[in-house]
């Protein structure tokens, strides 16, 4: 009757992730939880058959939070 998908769990697990990061008030809460739902996307994309706007926006998005988690850092 109603059956979902592996690949859309994913994709809606990844949305709420990704909603649920843009909640935080702290920045690296955020970039952190947002990450989470970057990597998501990306499997989600390539479990839609490789879907290369999904994968690339958010390999795009997963750096950026590495750089500034990492290279420069966020204060808490």
């Amino acid at each position: 009757m109603f059956e979902i998908s592996y690949t859309e769990w994913i994709g809606y697990l990844a949305s709420v992730v990704l909603i649920i990061s843009f909640m935080m008030r702290n920045m690296k809460a955020l970039r952190i939880i947002n990450s989470t739902g970057a990597i998501l996307f990306v499997i989600y994309g390539v479990m839609l058959e490789i879907s290369w706007p999904i994968i690339i926006t958010n390999i795009f998005i997963l750096a950026l939070n590495i750089y500034y988690l990492t290279i420069r850092r966020i204060p808490n």
